[in-house]
């Protein structure tokens, strides 16, 4: 792990472990032989006449090459690869040397990889691994974040607290309904990423069944393909194609990730900036240092790095969504290597997510801060004086509170209420305006 290359795989590698099952090189083989044995066995279902008398009872020792996939036989992979230098070549003659030992004839191991190209593989293979791999680890870990803002939002609904438009005092808030901005923000971009199709190209070399159609052209290959990749592996097949999948709904998924991260990268820096006011501390825990000079910091360090992490995946996301959808004419090779890293902003945006986890279960609210700040800022209350003398129809409303709260001197409790006496306006509406403070201006 020190000499790791990049920290995914090395100081985070205990957040991102999961991941290993869907996104490492390990990951990529085993979804490569899944499709082709997938593959073979839909071949054999058709079937094409020389799988007629295939003994299905060996389609689940088939199915256990991949299932039951160990490192030690990926490393044979590899193996073949160094001769073949080619990796979807390598995962085809792995598979007919397994088929011997199931005792599987020469002419049935032909079928392997039959018409295919290696695009059908990798272009089956990374979509799925992404769909697995967004259900079964991604979503679960935004959930988590998005439960404890939930939680917070309504654990503090009713806590007033002074805004802050530009930087300066604005009309009061609560706490809670500015959690739930980013609590509806989140839910709204989750259903987009959750309404996105995982897209797979099936069609040989360049999207025609060329090969197939030649071979056996009684066979409908378009609607076997479809049943292939929609029925047998759950995802949506495009179509037509050229050699390779589009990828536009790939560019889309990593948009939406994109968009989330930003959003939270949003909320990191109001929390930061909320810390940053005292209106909230962190919980200390013994032994941890804040600071290598300072003793007494206790800094926002986890929304930092979940900041720093989303930053980092966003700037992957964007690049893949823009570098994937483009390929010169019928196919170029850029995509093969991008698509190796579809995994890593996957990775930054859950080490972010956890360190974002981890700073809110940090946070104390420092209640008496918020007070206080309400109570020496009562010339956010002249937006309301103000609304309510527009609506008496009070000559020059606006301008009259302008000059009030503009003299460069605060505004306290007893200013305002020597300004209501001075108004010329019934008793019942000067204790209306009386009874507004900054505790209870925060609206609906």
């Amino acid at each position: 792990m020190l000499t790791s290359i990049t920290p995914i795989d090395g100081r985070y590698y205990s957040k991102v472990e999961e991941l290993s099952n869907y996104y490492s090189e390990f990951a990529l083989i085993r979804y490569r032989i899944r499709v082709e044995i997938e593959y073979f066995i839909a071949l054999c279902k058709i079937p094409l006449p020389q799988l007629g008398d295939f003994d299905r009872e060996k389609f689940a020792p088939l199915r256990a090459i991949y299932t039951e996939l160990s490192s030690q036989e990926a490393a044979r992979v590899k193996e073949i690869e160094k001769v073949t230098n080619h990796d979807v070549k390598a995962v085809e003659y792995y598979i007919k040397e397994r088929m011997d030992t199931l005792g599987i004839p020469e002419r049935h191991k032909n079928f392997v990889h039959f018409g295919l190209t290696s695009q059908d593989i990798n272009n089956t293979s990374v979509p799925l691994s992404l769909l697995e791999g967004i259900q079964d680890v991604y979503l679960p870990q935004l959930y988590n974040v998005l439960n404890t803002i939930t939680e917070m939002a309504h654990e503090w609904r009713d806590i007033p607290m002074m805004a802050h438009t530009h930087g300066q005092p604005a009309s009061p808030t609560r706490l809670g309904k500015e959690f739930k901005v980013y609590v509806v923000r989140l839910r709204e971009q989750i259903k987009v990423l959750q309404g996105i199709p995982y897209a797979a190209k099936f069609g040989g070399a360049t999207g025609n069944f060329n090969a197939h159609f030649v071979a056996y052209p009684g066979i409908d290959w378009n609607a076997f393909a479809q049943n292939f990749v929609e029925e047998d592996l759950g995802l949506k097949r495009s179509y037509p194609t050229t050699q390779i999948e589009h990828y536009d709904y790939i560019a889309a998924l990593f948009d939406a990730i994109r968009r989330i991260n930003t959003i939270l990268i949003d909320f990191c820096r109001d929390i930061w900036t909320y810390i940053s006011m005292e209106y909230f501390k962190q919980k200390i825990k013994a032994g941890e240092v804040g600071s290598s000079a300072m003793p007494h910091k206790v800094n926002p360090i986890d929304f930092e790095n979940a900041e720093g992490n989303f930053g980092m995946a966003d700037a992957i996301c964007t690049f893949l969504s823009m570098k994937l959808p483009i390929s010169r004419m019928q196919r170029d090779l850029t995509d093969s290597t991008v698509l190796r890293n579809v995994g890593v902003p996957i990775a930054h945006s859950i080490i972010a997510f956890k360190s974002l986890q981890k700073g809110l279960g940090k946070l104390i609210l420092n209640e008496p801060k918020l007070k206080a700040d309400l109570e020496n800022n009562w010339a956010v209350v002249a937006e309301a004086i103000q609304t309510i003398l527009r609506r008496e129809g009070y000559p020059n409303p606006y301008e009259t509170l302008k000059n009030l709260t503009r003299t460069g001197e605060a505004m306290s409790e007893q200013s305002i209420a020597a300004f209501i006496d001075t108004l010329e306006i019934s008793e019942n509406v000067k204790e209306e305006l009386r009874a507004i403070s900054p505790m209870n201006y925060t609206g609906r």
